[in-house]
């Protein structure tokens, strides 16, 4: 009878066993789904060479850290509009943490979006650096981070790379022959803060430099190649004799302003008949230009960069914890902004 008793016990044991190892094998995908943290990014247009590579850098965190980090991007399509009613429809979605890209930093739209989000208590990372306006306003929140770049940095690159190309080849550059560099300066959405400092920053630099500058026009092409290659184009017939350097707000723009120069015989080559184009974002096809010797160079703004700072930065906001912690960034001492550093691309000598 005893046999009989610790055969059963035995028995009862080992089934209950197989149970809790079923019970457990079923368990760990919820556990991990209840782990992932789900970020909503919401990104001002798709179509941006910047914006487009952000995202797929994104998509790689995402995939280095599968079943932890889950992002779903809405593409606002440049419009104020769509990029609230994007941010509107989430709420109701369960994510953890919202990523925003503002369409228009200056305006209305953006503080009442940026207003709901706080109201909410959602935890907050604003990507690129808004309008001193919007700075204020986010300072407000205590779960809110502003990441981006240092744009004054990037238009004194931009100075920097012109003053050397300038110095190295004056004799064939300054074309008149009357000692000031001749530019036209291909602008950012107006709205956006980062065009007045890459402008101004730029050629600050090259008068810090003793390069004297005279600016022929100034065309405001909101990122777009086709605008700048239209815009170049036009000022070619009108300015043709005078115009010595073209500076870009951005890669696209300045793309579209070599497919101008090379349907008119430059930039295919060689110093003859070359006009120095500089722009910002060192997206693949402007790094493939200024490899060839058609462009002369641009400033990196790393994707990557950005990518790994909005998943650390935004793992302690969902967290609870603070927002550096951990990491080896550091607030610039105007409020939550971290600044990533841009660097020059040039053609290796």
């Amino acid at each position: 009878m005893k046999l009989f008793k610790n055969a059963l016990s035995l028995i009862i044991i080992s089934i209950l066993l197989l149970h809790n190892i079923e019970i457990s094998a079923y368990a760990s995908p919820n556990a991990n789904s209840q782990n992932q943290v789900k970020i909503a990014v919401f990104l001002s247009n798709f179509n941006s060479p910047f914006i487009s590579s952000l995202k797929k850098d994104l998509e790689a965190v995402e995939k280095e850290n599968k079943n932890r980090v889950l992002f779903t991007f809405f593409d606002s399509k440049g419009n104020e509009t769509i990029q609230n009613q994007n941010i509107d429809e989430s709420f109701n979605q369960n994510f953890n943490l919202f990523v925003v890209d503002l369409v228009n930093s200056s305006t209305n739209f953006s503080q009442n979006a940026l207003s709901k989000i706080f109201n909410h208590n959602i935890p907050l990372i604003v990507t690129l650096i808004p309008s001193n306006p919007i700075i204020n306003y986010i300072r407000t929140y205590n779960r809110a981070v502003i990441i981006g770049a240092d744009d004054a940095q990037s238009g004194s690159l931009q100075g920097k790379i012109l003053t050397d190309t300038w110095n190295s080849n004056k004799e064939i550059l300054d074309r008149n022959k009357d000692n000031v560099m001749q530019y036209i300066m291909l602008k950012g959405p107006i709205g956006d803060p980062s065009t007045p400092l890459r402008s101004k920053y730029c050629i600050q630099t090259l008068n810090d430099a003793g390069i004297k500058t005279e600016e022929l026009l100034s065309s405001t092409c909101n990122w777009n190649k086709d605008c700048a290659r239209d815009d170049i184009q036009s000022s070619l017939l009108n300015l043709y004799s005078r115009i010595e350097v073209i500076i870009s707000n951005n890669d696209a723009m300045a793309i579209g302003a070599i497919e101008a120069l090379q349907k008119y015989g430059f930039n295919k080559g060689g110093n003859s008949r070359c006009i120095p184009v500089v722009g910002v974002d060192a997206i693949p096809e402007s790094r493939k230009l200024i490899d060839q010797g058609f462009m002369t160079g641009t400033v990196i703004q790393n994707t990557r960069a950005y990518a790994d700072a909005i998943h650390s930065v935004g793992l302690n906001l969902i967290s609870g914890a603070q927002p550096l912690s951990h990491t080896n960034y550091e607030f610039d001492g105007t409020g939550p902004i971290i600044k990533l550093p841009f660097h020059e691309y040039i053609k290796k000598q």
